[in-house]
């Protein structure tokens, strides 16, 4: 299994796999997602691949994509309270349906995390919906711990 930065030319697979993300999220909170759908265009996808801020990288095996990770690189400003630092926000990984549970997760999430130790990021972070219990089993499996959380009230 090969770890890459996303080409234009894996924009179909990324979409395939964004769908299959939307789709997790459609069951746990048809609320709030849409089924069958996208949260990136191609035209986004594009540009998002054409920016160093946003890396997006790969698992090919075989000219077949089997997942992806969408990473933001950020810089928090301190502001006299909050420490300044560089951070790798994860903002989406996703595995191919029929290749969960094969390792192909831990392979990309461990090849962002060296990649934000590279960049000199002080951590790694990402958010989980409570609607996905594999997303945070798999997260905590990884090594990640709850730094906020996030609460509602549906009105």
């Amino acid at each position: 299994m090969l770890i890459r930065k996303a080409e234009t030319k894996d924009i179909p697979a990324l979409q395939t796999l964004l769908k299959q993300v939307g789709n997790v999220h459609h069951e746990g909170r048809p609320d709030l997602f849409l089924p069958d759908t996208c949260k990136y265009n191609g035209q986004e996808l594009a540009q998002m691949l054409a920016c160093d801020k946003t890396p997006v990288f790969v698992a090919v095996q075989e000219d077949v994509v089997h997942g992806y990770a969408f990473c933001q690189l950020t810089k928090s400003h301190g502001n006299g309270a909050f420490v300044e630092h560089k951070a790798l926000y994860l903002d989406d990984l996703c595995v191919l349906e029929t290749c969960r549970g094969t390792g192909v997760g831990k392979l990309l999430y461990e090849f962002v995390k060296d990649f934000a130790k590279k960049q000199g990021c002080y951590h790694l972070t990402l958010n989980v919906w409570t609607c996905n219990p594999a997303a945070i089993k798999f997260y905590e499996k990884m090594g990640l711990v709850p730094q906020k959380i996030t609460m509602e009230q549906v009105l």
